[in-house]
Protein backbone atom coordinates (compact mmCIF):
# COMPACT_ATOMS: atom_id res chain seq x y z
CA UNK A 1 0.00 0.00 0.00
CA UNK A 2 1.47 3.48 -0.94
CA UNK A 3 1.46 6.14 1.69
CA UNK A 4 0.36 9.66 1.51
CA UNK A 5 3.29 12.10 2.74
CA UNK A 6 1.39 12.70 6.29
CA UNK A 7 1.48 9.20 7.20
CA UNK A 8 5.09 8.43 5.47
CA UNK A 9 6.46 10.89 7.80
CA UNK A 10 4.23 9.59 10.75
CA UNK A 11 5.95 6.12 10.01
CA UNK A 12 9.15 7.39 9.11
CA UNK A 13 9.39 8.64 12.83
CA UNK A 14 7.89 5.20 14.41
CA UNK A 15 10.66 3.80 12.80
CA UNK A 16 13.14 5.90 14.10
CA UNK A 17 11.66 5.88 17.54
CA UNK A 18 12.03 2.25 17.39
CA UNK A 19 15.65 1.98 16.09
CA UNK A 20 16.60 3.93 18.57
CA UNK A 21 15.01 1.88 21.42
CA UNK A 22 16.69 -1.30 19.66
CA UNK A 23 20.09 0.39 19.96
CA UNK A 24 19.69 1.76 23.00
CA UNK A 25 18.72 -1.98 24.32
CA UNK A 26 21.84 -3.31 22.97
CA UNK A 27 24.57 -0.88 23.91
CA UNK A 28 23.28 -1.46 27.97
CA UNK A 29 23.21 -4.84 27.29
CA UNK A 30 26.61 -4.83 25.97
CA UNK A 31 27.77 -2.78 28.97
CA UNK A 32 26.24 -5.23 31.67
CA UNK A 33 27.87 -7.58 30.29
CA UNK A 34 31.00 -6.23 30.23
CA UNK A 35 30.36 -4.77 34.04
CA UNK A 36 28.74 -8.12 35.48
CA UNK A 37 29.73 -9.60 38.71
CA UNK A 38 32.19 -12.71 37.90
CA UNK A 39 31.05 -15.98 38.77
CA UNK A 40 33.73 -18.17 40.68
CA UNK A 41 32.54 -21.78 41.45
CA UNK A 42 34.61 -23.89 44.18
CA UNK A 43 34.64 -27.29 43.97
CA UNK A 44 36.17 -28.72 47.38
CA UNK A 45 37.79 -32.38 47.64
CA UNK A 46 35.73 -33.01 50.65
CA UNK A 47 32.84 -30.90 51.78
CA UNK A 48 33.65 -30.18 55.87
CA UNK A 49 37.01 -30.63 55.71
CA UNK A 50 38.93 -28.09 57.64
CA UNK A 51 41.79 -28.01 55.09
CA UNK A 52 38.91 -27.16 52.62
CA UNK A 53 36.88 -25.02 55.35
CA UNK A 54 40.51 -22.71 55.69
CA UNK A 55 40.82 -22.53 51.89
CA UNK A 56 37.22 -21.28 51.16
CA UNK A 57 38.24 -18.62 54.15
CA UNK A 58 40.67 -17.70 51.71
CA UNK A 59 38.60 -18.27 48.48
CA UNK A 60 35.64 -16.31 50.00
CA UNK A 61 37.98 -13.06 50.91
CA UNK A 62 39.22 -13.16 48.28
CA UNK A 63 36.09 -13.05 46.00
CA UNK A 64 34.26 -10.70 48.11
CA UNK A 65 37.47 -8.40 47.60
CA UNK A 66 37.10 -8.34 44.19
CA UNK A 67 33.39 -8.04 43.95
CA UNK A 68 32.91 -11.81 42.53
CA UNK A 69 30.47 -14.24 43.33
CA UNK A 70 30.98 -18.20 44.78
CA UNK A 71 29.34 -21.11 44.79
CA UNK A 72 31.15 -23.69 47.10
CA UNK A 73 30.13 -27.30 46.65
CA UNK A 74 32.12 -30.35 47.53
CA UNK A 75 31.49 -34.22 47.84
CA UNK A 76 30.90 -35.97 50.92
CA UNK A 77 33.95 -38.14 50.58
CA UNK A 78 37.30 -37.67 48.96
CA UNK A 79 35.91 -39.76 45.60
CA UNK A 80 35.76 -38.92 42.02
CA UNK A 81 32.61 -40.77 41.47
CA UNK A 82 30.71 -37.94 43.77
CA UNK A 83 32.89 -35.39 42.80
CA UNK A 84 32.31 -35.91 38.97
CA UNK A 85 28.04 -35.00 38.81
CA UNK A 86 28.74 -32.20 40.44
CA UNK A 87 31.20 -30.89 38.13
CA UNK A 88 29.04 -31.56 35.14
CA UNK A 89 26.52 -29.88 37.20
CA UNK A 90 28.21 -26.92 38.42
CA UNK A 91 29.55 -26.74 34.30
CA UNK A 92 26.21 -27.05 33.42
CA UNK A 93 25.48 -23.19 35.47
CA UNK A 94 28.29 -21.71 32.78
CA UNK A 95 30.40 -19.91 35.63
CA UNK A 96 32.76 -17.95 34.38
CA UNK A 97 35.74 -20.02 36.22
CA UNK A 98 35.85 -23.52 37.86
CA UNK A 99 38.19 -23.72 41.28
CA UNK A 100 38.15 -27.31 41.94
CA UNK A 101 40.62 -29.54 43.95
CA UNK A 102 40.26 -32.66 41.26
CA UNK A 103 39.98 -36.26 43.31
CA UNK A 104 41.47 -38.53 41.20
CA UNK A 105 44.24 -37.59 38.11
CA UNK A 106 42.55 -39.81 35.98
CA UNK A 107 39.08 -39.39 36.20
CA UNK A 108 38.67 -36.10 37.06
CA UNK A 109 40.95 -35.14 33.40
CA UNK A 110 37.86 -35.65 31.01
CA UNK A 111 35.56 -33.43 32.66
CA UNK A 112 37.58 -31.07 33.38
CA UNK A 113 39.08 -30.52 29.84
CA UNK A 114 35.70 -30.25 29.01
CA UNK A 115 34.17 -27.38 31.13
CA UNK A 116 37.79 -25.66 29.78
CA UNK A 117 36.82 -26.41 26.37
CA UNK A 118 33.36 -24.91 26.73
CA UNK A 119 34.99 -21.37 27.81
CA UNK A 120 35.17 -21.61 31.50
CA UNK A 121 38.30 -21.12 33.27
CA UNK A 122 39.60 -23.93 35.07
CA UNK A 123 42.06 -23.50 38.17
CA UNK A 124 43.52 -26.35 39.99
CA UNK A 125 43.99 -25.78 43.67
CA UNK A 126 45.65 -28.52 46.09
CA UNK A 127 45.89 -31.39 43.78
CA UNK A 128 45.64 -31.75 39.66
CA UNK A 129 45.02 -34.13 37.15
CA UNK A 130 47.18 -36.15 34.59
CA UNK A 131 47.37 -33.17 32.04
CA UNK A 132 46.69 -30.24 33.28
CA UNK A 133 47.77 -28.17 30.46
CA UNK A 134 44.10 -27.17 30.04
CA UNK A 135 44.06 -25.15 33.31
CA UNK A 136 45.03 -21.44 33.62
CA UNK A 137 46.85 -22.40 37.11
CA UNK A 138 47.62 -24.93 39.04
CA UNK A 139 48.36 -24.36 43.20
CA UNK A 140 49.56 -26.74 45.61
CA UNK A 141 51.75 -27.25 48.17
CA UNK A 142 55.23 -28.79 47.99
CA UNK A 143 53.95 -31.80 48.74
CA UNK A 144 57.52 -34.08 48.14
CA UNK A 145 58.97 -31.39 50.42
CA UNK A 146 56.57 -32.19 52.86
CA UNK A 147 56.91 -35.54 52.69
CA UNK A 148 60.88 -35.22 52.90
CA UNK A 149 60.09 -32.72 55.66
CA UNK A 150 58.07 -35.73 57.50
CA UNK A 151 61.09 -37.92 56.95
CA UNK A 152 63.55 -35.92 58.83
CA UNK A 153 60.71 -34.85 61.50
CA UNK A 154 61.12 -39.07 62.79
CA UNK A 155 64.57 -39.40 61.76
CA UNK A 156 64.97 -36.15 64.57
CA UNK A 157 62.60 -38.01 67.14
CA UNK A 158 64.27 -41.67 66.55
CA UNK A 159 67.98 -40.74 65.61
CA UNK A 160 69.03 -44.29 65.87
CA UNK A 161 66.82 -45.68 63.29
CA UNK A 162 64.61 -48.19 62.50
CA UNK A 163 61.39 -49.50 60.52
CA UNK A 164 58.75 -46.73 59.30
CA UNK A 165 55.69 -47.03 57.28
CA UNK A 166 53.79 -44.66 55.77
CA UNK A 167 49.74 -44.77 55.73
CA UNK A 168 48.10 -42.76 52.69
CA UNK A 169 44.91 -42.19 51.29
CA UNK A 170 44.15 -43.84 47.61
CA UNK A 171 46.78 -43.86 45.12
CA UNK A 172 45.81 -41.50 42.22
CA UNK A 173 45.25 -38.49 44.60
CA UNK A 174 48.31 -36.28 43.48
CA UNK A 175 49.06 -34.64 46.19
CA UNK A 176 49.57 -37.86 48.43
CA UNK A 177 51.43 -39.21 46.10
CA UNK A 178 53.72 -36.87 46.38
CA UNK A 179 54.13 -36.96 49.99
CA UNK A 180 54.76 -40.46 50.04
CA UNK A 181 57.26 -40.05 47.04
CA UNK A 182 59.26 -37.21 49.58
CA UNK A 183 59.03 -39.52 52.41
CA UNK A 184 60.52 -42.71 50.62
CA UNK A 185 63.08 -40.48 49.24
CA UNK A 186 64.62 -39.46 52.52
CA UNK A 187 63.90 -43.23 54.11
CA UNK A 188 65.43 -45.04 51.06
CA UNK A 189 68.63 -42.43 51.53
CA UNK A 190 69.55 -43.09 54.93
CA UNK A 191 70.34 -46.90 55.81
CA UNK A 192 70.07 -46.95 59.23
CA UNK A 193 66.29 -46.86 58.38
CA UNK A 194 64.09 -49.67 57.31
CA UNK A 195 61.16 -48.60 54.76
CA UNK A 196 58.48 -50.96 55.34
CA UNK A 197 56.44 -49.40 52.05
CA UNK A 198 52.96 -47.73 51.57
CA UNK A 199 49.15 -48.95 52.49
CA UNK A 200 46.53 -47.16 51.50
CA UNK A 201 43.49 -46.34 54.07
CA UNK A 202 40.79 -44.98 51.31
CA UNK A 203 40.61 -41.56 53.56
CA UNK A 204 38.75 -43.67 56.40
CA UNK A 205 40.30 -43.11 59.65
CA UNK A 206 38.59 -46.83 60.56
CA UNK A 207 40.89 -48.70 57.84
CA UNK A 208 44.12 -47.12 58.69
CA UNK A 209 43.77 -48.00 62.31
CA UNK A 210 42.96 -51.54 61.08
CA UNK A 211 46.26 -51.33 59.19
CA UNK A 212 48.39 -49.78 61.64
CA UNK A 213 47.61 -52.38 64.65
CA UNK A 214 48.09 -54.86 61.49
CA UNK A 215 51.28 -53.43 60.88
CA UNK A 216 52.26 -53.52 64.71
CA UNK A 217 51.33 -56.75 64.84
CA UNK A 218 53.72 -58.20 62.12
CA UNK A 219 56.29 -55.91 62.71
CA UNK A 220 56.31 -54.98 66.66
CA UNK A 221 59.86 -52.30 66.16
CA UNK A 222 58.22 -50.24 64.27
CA UNK A 223 59.44 -46.62 65.37
CA UNK A 224 57.59 -44.23 63.01
CA UNK A 225 54.56 -43.86 60.96
CA UNK A 226 54.24 -41.19 58.45
CA UNK A 227 49.99 -40.47 57.88
CA UNK A 228 49.75 -38.66 54.57
CA UNK A 229 46.52 -37.15 55.20
CA UNK A 230 43.78 -36.00 57.58
CA UNK A 231 41.87 -38.89 58.00
CA UNK A 232 45.21 -41.05 57.90
CA UNK A 233 46.24 -38.89 60.82
CA UNK A 234 43.73 -39.92 62.87
CA UNK A 235 43.15 -43.74 62.28
CA UNK A 236 47.20 -43.69 62.54
CA UNK A 237 47.06 -42.16 66.59
CA UNK A 238 44.05 -44.50 67.02
CA UNK A 239 45.86 -47.85 66.03
CA UNK A 240 48.92 -47.13 67.90
CA UNK A 241 47.40 -46.41 70.72
CA UNK A 242 45.32 -49.90 70.59
CA UNK A 243 49.20 -51.42 70.44
CA UNK A 244 49.74 -49.67 73.43
CA UNK A 245 52.72 -48.44 71.35
CA UNK A 246 52.39 -44.77 72.20
CA UNK A 247 56.41 -44.53 73.54
CA UNK A 248 57.66 -46.35 70.65
CA UNK A 249 56.16 -44.87 67.18
CA UNK A 250 56.74 -41.38 66.81
CA UNK A 251 53.54 -40.18 64.32
CA UNK A 252 54.41 -37.15 62.18
CA UNK A 253 51.00 -36.67 60.47
CA UNK A 254 50.37 -34.22 57.10
CA UNK A 255 48.11 -31.14 57.52
CA UNK A 256 46.71 -29.41 60.76
CA UNK A 257 42.69 -29.43 61.60
CA UNK A 258 41.36 -29.21 64.78
CA UNK A 259 41.75 -33.15 65.23
CA UNK A 260 45.47 -33.45 64.47
CA UNK A 261 46.34 -30.34 66.42
CA UNK A 262 44.61 -32.22 69.76
CA UNK A 263 46.46 -35.23 69.34
CA UNK A 264 49.70 -32.91 68.89
CA UNK A 265 49.13 -31.05 72.18
CA UNK A 266 48.02 -34.53 73.86
CA UNK A 267 51.31 -35.97 72.71
CA UNK A 268 49.76 -38.68 70.27
CA UNK A 269 51.04 -37.31 67.54
CA UNK A 270 54.72 -36.01 67.50
CA UNK A 271 54.93 -33.77 64.48
CA UNK A 272 52.40 -32.41 61.79
CA UNK A 273 53.53 -30.76 58.41
CA UNK A 274 50.94 -27.98 58.09
CA UNK A 275 49.78 -26.40 54.64
CA UNK A 276 48.79 -22.86 53.88
CA UNK A 277 45.34 -23.53 52.31
CA UNK A 278 43.72 -20.10 52.71
CA UNK A 279 47.01 -18.99 50.75
CA UNK A 280 45.87 -21.64 48.36
CA UNK A 281 42.59 -20.11 47.94
CA UNK A 282 43.24 -16.81 47.54
CA UNK A 283 45.60 -17.13 44.78
CA UNK A 284 43.02 -19.36 43.15
CA UNK A 285 40.51 -16.74 42.83
CA UNK A 286 43.59 -14.23 42.09
CA UNK A 287 44.33 -16.59 39.01
CA UNK A 288 40.86 -17.43 37.87
CA UNK A 289 39.82 -13.89 37.56
CA UNK A 290 43.37 -12.85 35.59
CA UNK A 291 42.11 -15.91 33.36
CA UNK A 292 38.76 -14.12 33.22
CA UNK A 293 40.02 -10.72 32.32
CA UNK A 294 42.17 -12.29 29.50
CA UNK A 295 45.27 -11.56 32.00
CA UNK A 296 48.57 -13.67 31.44
CA UNK A 297 48.23 -15.87 34.73
CA UNK A 298 51.24 -18.56 36.88
CA UNK A 299 50.50 -21.72 35.18
CA UNK A 300 51.61 -23.01 38.34
CA UNK A 301 52.46 -21.68 42.04
CA UNK A 302 53.46 -23.71 44.93
CA UNK A 303 53.02 -22.88 48.32
CA UNK A 304 55.06 -23.84 51.64
CA UNK A 305 54.63 -25.99 54.61
CA UNK A 306 55.49 -25.45 58.18
CA UNK A 307 56.34 -28.26 60.45
CA UNK A 308 54.40 -27.94 63.94
CA UNK A 309 55.28 -29.36 67.08
CA UNK A 310 54.45 -29.23 70.79
CA UNK A 311 56.93 -26.62 71.03
CA UNK A 312 55.82 -24.15 68.55
CA UNK A 313 52.11 -25.38 68.53
CA UNK A 314 51.23 -21.90 70.79
CA UNK A 315 53.72 -20.00 69.21
CA UNK A 316 54.78 -19.21 65.43
CA UNK A 317 52.83 -22.82 64.81
CA UNK A 318 49.34 -21.51 65.92
CA UNK A 319 48.61 -19.39 62.50
CA UNK A 320 49.32 -22.93 60.58
CA UNK A 321 46.18 -24.22 62.21
CA UNK A 322 43.46 -25.07 59.76
CA UNK A 323 40.18 -23.38 61.11
CA UNK A 324 36.39 -25.23 61.28
CA UNK A 325 34.86 -21.93 60.58
CA UNK A 326 35.65 -18.90 58.64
Amino acid sequence: MKLTPKFALIAAGILAATSLTACSGGTAATGNAADAQPKLAFIQGVAGDEFYVSMKCGIDAAAKSAGASINTQGPVKFDPTLQKPIVDSVAASRPDAIIIAPTDVAAMQAPLKAAAAAGIKVVLVDTTVQDPSFASSAIASDNRGGGLEAFKAIKKLSPEGGKVLVISTDPGVSTADARVAGFEEGAKADPSFQYLGVQYSHNDPAEAARLVSAALAKDSDIVGVFAANTFAAEGTATGVRQAGKQNQVKIVGFDAGPAQVKQLKDGVVQALIAQEPGSIGTQGVEQALKAIKGEPTEKKIQTGFKQITAENITGEGAQYIYKSTC
